[in-house]
């Protein structure tokens, strides 16, 4: 089967689904969408989106199924549910969660997948806001090869590094990683601009010269300018980077880890959250110093 043959579905049009689904309408896929709320998917329906009122329908209408909502108890309502992606969906239909959920759940819907003759990968994704928007993406994704293979072309839409790391469980893992390496980071970043500030020094013109340095990171460049101009939108989401880091801290006991630099980070970010900044971008981290 070509893959402009397929109808691909995709439930959780947020700030990173709305863009993600904008590529592949670009790419002229046909997409059925869901959202809980169908105000917030307006835009991709006006674009040519299908609305489907439930995932039970978008399993009904779609070959393959991307997932991307926000905490592990509702990646496990939309697939494990009596209306849900698994009860549902067609013989040989490919099941795609691109939440970052636990590696558990992803090992269990794998062999539920398995089990009624469906195909599942964890294919978790970072760059935020602006890399979905831009379509450069990174997708990290575990399962079985020949399918993540299958795919490919999928992937590539909305993303620029896309990478298998092995069996299922292996994207989610690979994805806190991810979130370990930007949690400690993000302090320095803060640390960094509140140093500059206190020294007495031009912040922008501090960051033109670290970002090109040894320091520089992508929360350097694209997050510091927006902690200079107390721009604190959400590209991701504080309450989903303390669900994250949340799951890293549980998993690293599962290995007898002790990662003292993730426990801080969310020490800072869950006082920043009882302080209402739960709906605030990760950059608000640095208001924990002003």
């Amino acid at each position: 089967m070509k893959e402009k043959q397929l109808s691909i579905g995709f439930i959780g049009t947020g700030i990173m689904g709305k863009s993600m689904v904008s590529h592949l309408l670009k790419a002229k896929y046909k997409v059925y969408i869901y959202n809980r709320s169908k105000e917030k998917a307006l835009e991709l329906i006006e674009k040519g989106a299908g609305w489907c009122n439930t995932p039970r329908e978008v399993a009904e209408n779609a070959d393959l199924i991307i997932t991307m909502v926000g905490y592990p108890h509702d990646v496990e309502e939309v697939y494990f549910s009596s209306e849900g992606l698994l009860s549902h969906a067609k013989k040989n239909a490919i099941l795609i969660d691109m939440t970052t959920s636990t590696p558990t759940l992803a090992e269990k819907i794998y062999h539920s997948a398995k089990d009624k003759g469906l195909k599942a990968l964890d294919a978790p994704v970072s760059g935020g806001d602006i890399g979905a928007k831009n379509g450069t993406l990174t997708i990290m994704v575990g399962g079985d090869q020949e399918v993540f293979e299958e795919v490919t072309p999928i992937f590539s839409c909305f993303g620029h590094n896309v990478v298998y790391q092995g069996k299922a469980g292996a994207g989610q893992h690979t994805k806190m990683c991810n979130q370990i390496a930007i949690a400690t980071n993000m302090i320095g970043v803060s640390e960094a601009l509140v140093y500059a500030k206190k020294a007495g020094l031009n912040p922008e013109n501090v960051l033109k010269s670290i970002s090109a340095g040894a320091a520089g990171s992508f929360s350097l460049s694209n997050l510091a300018p927006r902690m200079l101009i107390n721009d604190y939108s959400p590209g991701f989401f504080i309450k989903h980077f303390i669900k994250d880091m949340g799951i890293a801290l549980a998993e690293a006991e599962k290995i007898n880890l002790q990662l003292p630099g993730l426990e801080l980070a969310k020490k800072i970010y869950d006082q920043l959250a009882e302080n209402g900044e739960e709906n605030s971008g990760t950059q608000a981290i640095i208001k924990y110093w002003e």
